[in-house]
C-alpha cells in the first residue's frame, strides 16, 4: 500500500524533448504549455516567441542552445519538462539533462525520419537507461510518411516501435487520428484548439483493425501478461493492451509511437496523455545510488528520506546565480543549510523557484522528484551533489565530452584583460564542455569547445551580455596520439636523495597499442612491487597522457604493463612510483612508433539532385569518404565522413555550390588516422 508521499511522487513526470535540430521539439514544448494552460497564446519559433528560447541568440538564430525547464500540469500530474537542444555542438546539454530526468519523448520529422542528431542522442538515452515515448511530428508537410518514419526507427535505432495511432488524411489533409487502444477518432479544426473524439471514419475502419491486430501481436510478443490474455481470447483489452505498453516502454522493450503536427496543434493531447499513461515517476525507477565514505549507498524517492540532490545546470542572471537541482530524496527549505559533497563545504539555499524558463516562481520548500532552481549557492557546478550535512553522499556527475575545437580570444583593449578571463570563467562555470587555458608557447587565451557555433555561441554571449569587444583566431581542431607499435622491457629507476627521506622506485613497463582508451594492468608476483604501489605506477601513467611526443597533444588508445619493479625498504613511496610512472612512460612513448588521430565527423548533406556532382567533388577534395547516397522526397541525401578541421567554414560552400538550397548535418564518430605530413599545430 502507497502512502501519501507516494501517491503524490506517482503523479510527478520528470521528462525531456529530444530531437535533431528543427525536428519541432520546441514547438512541441511550446503547444504542450498551451494545451496544459500554462499559456494563453501559442509561440512560434520563426516570430520568436517562444517560451523555452527565450535567450536572444536562439530567438536570432532560431534553434534551441541551451536546455530550459518548465513545468506543467496535466490530468492532475506535475510535468517537469526539459527542452533540450538538437544540434551536435550542444550535446553536452544534453547529456546532462538526461543524467536527471525520468523519461522523454523523442520527436522525428515524419519526413526525414531518423536524422543524425536523432540517432545520438536516441544513444544518449539509452546509456542513461532513459524510458521513450516517439512523437513523429510535421505529418502536414508534403511527402510526409507515418510507415516510413516508424520503419527508419526500426531501421537506425532497433527499438521495437508500437504504433498505437493512425493518421486521419495526408499531408494538407490530415486532420486526425485514430486511437488504436480505443479505437475512436480524435480530430482538430482548422484552430486546433480542442480535439473533436468520434467514430473512426468508415473509409479507415478496415484499415485500423488491421493496424490493432498487429499492435495486439507485437505487444503479446513480447509481455507475458498480454501473451496470456491473447492466447485465451485472440484479443487483448484496452486496459491490458495499455498496462503492457506502460511496462513495455519503461523497461525499454518496446517503444510506444504517436503522430501529429505540433504547429497545427494537432496530436498534443494523446501525446500528454500518454505521457502521463506510459513514462515513469519518481518512484518508478531505481532508487539513486551514490557514494558514502567508499561505500555503495541507496537513497530512495521519499520525501522523509535524508535529502539528496544533484546539480545539473548553473547559470548567471542579472539577478542572481541560478543552481538547476534534480531533489532525488528527502526535502529542502527556504534557508536550509545543505552540503556540497563534491566541494566539501556548507552552503545555505537563500531561495527556491519554480522554474518556467526565465521566469521563477518561489517556492517555499522542494522535495524528492522536484526540479527546481535555488539562489544562494556559492561552490555549487555541474554535476556537484547536495545532500543533508549528518547524510553525506556523492552522486554521480553527468560525464563531459572531451573539446574539439580552440580558437584563441584576446580582448581588443588591453585593459580589458581582467574583464576577459572573468567572462571566460563565468562561461566554463556555466558550461563545463568549454574549457580555457593559456598556450604556454604564446601566451595566447585558448578558449576549447565541441564545434565551430559553440564557440561563436559562446563568444557572441561575452560580446552581448558584457559588452566587451575581443578579437577571435581560426578555429583549430583537437589532434590526439596513439600507438602505432609499442616497446617492452622498458626500464626505469627513480633515485633522488637531497637530505633526509629520499624517493626510489624501479619499474619495468610494456607499451603496446589498443582499439581506444587507456588499460594499465600489473602482472608483478611475489610482491616486488606492491598493489599500492602499482596503483601510484598507473597514476603517474595517466599524468603522462596529457602530452604525447609527436606534438604535445593527449595520448590515448595504449595499454601499460607493469611487469617487474623493485622498493627500498626507507625510500619507497607511493609518490616516488607515481613520479617513476610518469617519467617511465614518457620515456617509452619516445620509443614507440606514434600515430596522430584526427576528428571525423559523419556529414549529411542534402541538396537538390542536380547540385551533386559538385558537393560529391567538394567532398573528396575535404578528403571525405561518402557512405551512403539516396533520394528521400525529391533531393539527394549524401552521407561521408571527414575531417573535422576541413568542414570549416563548409556551410557558406555548400550554399554557393547548390544556389542556397543545399543543408547539411555533422555528428561527431570518433578519431581517425591523420594523413602523414600534416601539418598540426600545437595544442
Amino acid at each position: 500500500m502507497r502512502n501519501n508521499s507516494d501517491r503524490h511522487l506517482s503523479a510527478v513526470r520528470n521528462l525531456g524533448i529530444l530531437a535533431h535540430v528543427d525536428a519541432g521539439k520546441t514547438t512541441v514544448t511550446e503547444r504542450i504549455l498551451f494545451a496544459t494552460g500554462t499559456t494563453h497564446k501559442r509561440g512560434e519559433v520563426h516570430d520568436g516567441t517562444t517560451v523555452t528560447d527565450f535567450d536572444p541568440q536562439e530567438r536570432d538564430r532560431g534553434i534551441t542552445i541551451f536546455s530550459a525547464a518548465v513545468s506543467c500540469s496535466w490530468d492532475g500530474h506535475r510535468l517537469n519538462l526539459i527542452d533540450t537542444p538538437g544540434h551536435v555542438d550542444f550535446a553536452d546539454e544534453v547529456e546532462r539533462a538526461l543524467r536527471v530526468l525520468d523519461g522523454a519523448v523523442a520527436v522525428f520529422d515524419a519526413v526525414a525520419g531518423v536524422e543524425p542528431q536523432s540517432e545520438s542522442v536516441w544513444r544518449q538515452a539509452d546509456r542513461h537507461g532513459v524510458p521513450r515515448i516517439a512523437f513523429v511530428n510535421k505529418l502536414d508537410r508534403a511527402g510526409a510518411d507515418l510507415d516510413a518514419a516508424v520503419a527508419s526507427i526500426r531501421a537506425r535505432l532497433h527499438p521495437a516501435p508500437l504504433v498505437v495511432q493512425l493518421p486521419i488524411g495526408t499531408e494538407d489533409a490530415f486532420t486526425g487520428v485514430v486511437d488504436l487502444l480505443s479505437m475512436r477518432a480524435l480530430t482538430w479544426d482548422d484552430g486546433g484548439d480542442a480535439a473533436v473524439e468520434g467514430p473512426v471514419p468508415q473509409e479507415l475502419r478496415e484499415e485500423a483493425s488491421r493496424r490493432r491486430r498487429l499492435l495486439e501481436e507485437a505487444v503479446a510478443e513480447r509481455h507475458p501478461g498480454a501473451l496470456e490474455e491473447f492466447c485465451a481470447r485472440e484479443t487483448l483489452s484496452a486496459r491490458t493492451l495499455g498496462s503492457a505498453l506502460r511496462d513495455l516502454t519503461r523497461t525499454g522493450d518496446g517503444v510506444v509511437v504517436l503522430c501529429g503536427s505540433a504547429y497545427r496543434n494537432r496530436g498534443i493531447e494523446p501525446l500528454l496523455d500518454a505521457v502521463v499513461a506510459y513514462l515513469p515517476s519518481p518512484v518508478d525507477v531505481p532508487a539513486v545510488r551514490g557514494m558514502r565514505d567508499g561505500v555503495e549507498e541507496q537513497r530512495p524517492a521519499d520525501p522523509a528520506a535524508p535529502f539528496a540532490a544533484l546539480a545539473f545546470k548553473v547559470q548567471a542572471t542579472p539577478t542572481g546565480r541560478l543552481t538547476y537541482l534534480r531533489v532525488y530524496s528527502g526535502a529542502v527549505e527556504k534557508g536550509d543549510t545543505v552540503w556540497d559533497a563534491t566541494a566539501g563545504r556548507a552552503e545555505r539555499i537563500g531561495r527556491i523557484l519554480r522554474v518556467q524558463a526565465d521566469r521563477h516562481a518561489p517556492l517555499e520548500r522542494a522535495s524528492a522528484g522536484d526540479i527546481v532552481a535555488v539562489v544562494g549557492l556559492k561552490s555549487a557546478r555541474a554535476g556537484s551533489t547536495l545532500c543533508a550535512p549528518g547524510a553525506p553522499l556523492v552522486l554521480e556527475p553527468p560525464g563531459a565530452a572531451d573539446p574539439v575545437v580552440s580558437v584563441a580570444v584576446e580582448p581588443r583593449r588591453g585593459t580589458d584583460t581582467e574583464r576577459l578571463a572573468s567572462a571566460l570563467a563565468r562561461l566554463v562555470e556555466e558550461d563545463p564542455s568549454l574549457t580555457v587555458r593559456t598556450d604556454p608557447e604564446t601566451g595566447q587565451t585558448v578558449l576549447s569547445g565541441m564545434g565551430e557555433l559553440h564557440l561563436e555561441v559562446a563568444v557572441e554571449k561575452i560580446r552581448r551580455t558584457l559588452g566587451l569587444e575581443v578579437n577571435v583566431g581560426r578555429p583549430r581542431v583537437t589532434y590526439r596520439e596513439t600507438v602505432a607499435r609499442g616497446v617492452s622491457g622498458l626500464v626505469f629507476r627513480h633515485v633522488k636523495q637531497d637530505g633526509g627521506a629520499g624517493q626510489f622506485a624501479h619499474v619495468v613497463l610494456d607499451v603496446e597499442p589498443l582499439d581506444d582508451g587507456f588499460d594499465f594492468r600489473s602482472t608483478v608476483v611475489g610482491g616486488r612491487v606492491p598493489q599500492e604501489y602499482a596503483r601510484a605506477v598507473e597514476a603517474g601513467c595517466r599524468d603522462a597522457l596529457a602530452e604525447g611526443p609527436l606534438g604535445g597533444h593527449a595520448v590515448t588508445g595504449l595499454r601499460v604493463t607493469l611487469t617487474d619493479g623493485a622498493t627500498h625498504v626507507k625510500d619507497s613511496s607511493e609518490m616516488a612510483f607515481r613520479t617513476a610512472g610518469r617519467l617511465a612512460l614518457r620515456e617509452a612513448l619516445r620509443g614507440c612508433v606514434m600515430a596522430l588521430l584526427e576528428p571525423v565527423v559523419e556529414v549529411t548533406v542534402t541538396v537538390p539532385e542536380d547540385a551533386v556532382g559538385g558537393v560529391l567533388g567538394d567532398l573528396a577534395a575535404r578528403r571525405g569518404r561518402v557512405t551512403d547516397s539516396a533520394v528521400r522526397g525529391g533531393a539527394a541525401v549524401v552521407t561521408a565522413t571527414v575531417p573535422l578541421a576541413e568542414l570549416f567554414g563548409y556551410a557558406t560552400r555548400l550554399r554557393s555550390r547548390s544556389q542556397g538550397r543545399g543543408t547539411f548535418t555533422a555528428r561527431p564518430t570518433g578519431y581517425a588516422p591523420a594523413p602523414r605530413g600534416a601539418a598540426v599545430p600545437a595544442p
